[in-house]
This record gives structure tokens, C-alpha cells and sequence, in this order.
């Protein structure tokens, strides 16, 4: 199974357009264009076809994560004080 196919049954599973799948390459700072994107899907006999490199597919990948369960919330320069081991 190559990159193409992997994109393709993940396009399909959740639906996704192209201009979504911008949107999800673009939270990961990947810019791509709709053009470049559809070359993706076509059949490998289409002239016009190329192949989904490992880079591409792993920054969608990280974007989807983006994009289903939101930006990674960033942690406070203080550590949390615990109230356990205190006495009263």
C-alpha cells in the first residue's frame, strides 16, 4: 500500500475536500495548493500523477491531529503546588 492509497481511504474515511485537507496541511505550517493536491488522487496511469512523499503524509497526519483534537495546550513555567503533603 503506498502514501497515495493511505491518503486516499483517509480522505474518504473522513470525508474531507480539498480545501479542508489545505486547511489541516496549513496547522502545520505545510503549504499546498489544490492543483498539487489532486495529483495525489489520481490514478498512477494519469500523466499528470505523483507520488505522496513520506513528508507530506506524516504533516497531514500531524495536522488531522491538529484538527480532531486541538492545538496542544502549553504548560505553565511553574510546577503546580500539591495540597497532599501538607499539614493542618
Amino acid at each position: 500500500m503506498t502514501n497515495n492509497d493511505i491518503f486516499k481511504k483517509l480522505r474518504v474515511a473522513l470525508k474531507l475536500r480539498d480545501d479542508e485537507i489545505v486547511k489541516i496541511l496549513e496547522l502545520v505550517d505545510f503549504r499546498i495548493t489544490k492543483s498539487e493536491l489532486g495529483a495525489f488522487f489520481r490514478k498512477e496511469d494519469h500523466p499528470k500523477y505523483m507520488e505522496c512523499g513520506d513528508q507530506i503524509l506524516r504533516n497531514f497526519l500531524n495536522g488531522l491531529v491538529i484538527h480532531l483534537r486541538g492545538p496542544i495546550p502549553k504548560k505553565d513555567s511553574k510546577p503546580a503546588i500539591s495540597n497532599k503533603n501538607t499539614k493542618k
